[in-house]
């Protein structure tokens, strides 16, 4: 795999080297895929793997060179994945389906998306290890504020508000990064 894993490693001639990509990530994602899920099939988790390539390439043009490769990758397979889980677990009507459809052929979106869950992992990286298990429990782990002041012994109160400032901060950061209103924080 590339050693510093910026994405700058994987341009050649002004273009994305889309077979080195998927040489050095398809392990990787593959790997996070099966670990993360009891429902797709081996089909279905290749499928994704190619979904989320054909994504990157065609939106090449959009990825910061000085960024690393994996948060964008992980972020656009965990997307992908969402959208698969929906349609294995539920059975959906033609007009649901349609939506899907549109929405996967937004890859736009799931580059996007990518790029501000890599900005906000960075911004959490540089917080106090306390506001990243907060965040972290709350967000990743769907725990409640009581049930995160247990886990912490800690007052729900300051987990009410360190989350208030930990979102004010990630914010901040994101509109720094040009992105406004409707950051999903």
């Amino acid at each position: 795999m590339n050693q510093n894993n910026l994405i700058s490693g994987y341009i050649t001639n002004q273009k994305l080297d889309i077979e080195k990509v998927m040489s050095d990530f398809t392990p990787y994602l593959y790997t996070i895929l099966k670990n993360r899920n009891v429902v797709l099939s081996n089909e279905d988790i290749e499928e994704i793997i190619s979904d989320v390539f054909v994504a990157v390439w065609k939106n090449q043009e959009r990825l910061n060179w000085s960024s690393e490769m994996k948060p964008y990758l992980v972020g656009i397979t965990r997307n992908m994945m969402c959208k698969k889980m929906k349609k294995v677990k539920f059975d959906c009507d033609i007009s649901e389906f349609e939506n899907v459809l549109s929405q996967t052929e937004n890859v736009e979106f799931e580059v996007e998306n990518a790029e501000k869950e890599s900005l906000i992992l960075a911004e959490l990286n540089q917080m106090k290890l306390e506001d990243r298990e907060i965040f972290m429990l709350y967000y990743y782990f769907s725990r409640n504020g009581k049930e995160i002041a247990l886990e912490l012994n800690i007052s729900e109160q300051k987990v009410k508000s360190r989350l208030f400032r930990i979102r004010r901060k990630l914010k901040k950061a994101l509109e720094k990064r040009g992105y406004q209103n409707g950051t999903g924080i």
